[in-house]
C-alpha cells in the first residue's frame, strides 16, 4: 500500500513552507478569488478613468458598418438598374440594326435579280441587233451597186444666188 503523506506536519519536520502551502486548497482558491477581484477592479477603473466603453464603440462602429452596407447595397441596386437599361436599350438598338441589314438584304437581292434580268433582256437585244445586222448585211450583198445621185437644181440656183449676190455687192 501506499502511505499518505499527513495534512498537518508537526513544527519541527523537514518539510518546507512552499509544500505545506500546496497542501491547502483554501489559499489556493482565496488567491485566485483575490487576483480576480482585482482584474475586473482595475478594468472598471480604467473604463471609468478614459470616459470610454468599448461596447458602446463596438455598436457604434457596428451601425457604422451597417449604414455602410446599405449604402454601398442602394448604389449597387442603382448601377444594376442602370445597367438593365443600358442592356435594354444595347438590345433595342441591336434589333433595329438587323431589322435595317433583313431589310438591306431583300434590297440586294431584288437588286440582283433586277440586275440579272436586265442583263438578259440586253443579252437578247444584243442578239437581235447582231441579226439585224447580218440580214442588213446580207440584204446590201444582194442589192445592184446604188446609182450617183445628181445633184438637185436647188442648189444649184442656190449657189448661183449666192454668186450674184457677191457680185453686186463688190
Amino acid at each position: 500500500m501506499r502511505e499518505v503523506a499527513p495534512r498537518y506536519f508537526p513544527s519541527g519536520s523537514p518539510v518546507s513552507r512552499t509544500s505545506r502551502f500546496g497542501g491547502q486548497p483554501f489559499m489556493i482558491g482565496l488567491a485566485a478569488l483575490v487576483a480576480i477581484v482585482l482584474g475586473i477592479g482595475g478594468i472598471a477603473g480604467w473604463r471609468a478613468f478614459t470616459g470610454a466603453a468599448p461596447e458602446l464603440d463596438r455598436v457604434v462602429a457596428a451601425r457604422q458598418l451597417q449604414a455602410r452596407a446599405a449604402q454601398a447595397s442602394e448604389q449597387l441596386v442603382e448601377k444594376t438598374k442602370g445597367l438593365e437599361a443600358t442592356q435594354q436599350e444595347s438590345i433595342d438598338q441591336l434589333q433595329v440594326v438587323q431589322d435595317q441589314l433583313q431589310t438591306v438584304r431583300r434590297l440586294l437581292a431584288a437588286q440582283q435579280a433586277d440586275n440579272k434580268r436586265l442583263s438578259e433582256q440586253v443579252a437578247t437585244l444584243t442578239e437581235s441587233i447582231d441579226g439585224l445586222r447580218q440580214s442588213f448585211a446580207s440584204a446590201r450583198a444582194d442589192d445592184p451597186a446604188p446609182s450617183v445621185r445628181k445633184p438637185s437644181r436647188k442648189k444649184k440656183i442656190y449657189r448661183s444666188t449666192n454668186r450674184k449676190r457677191g457680185k453686186s455687192q463688190s
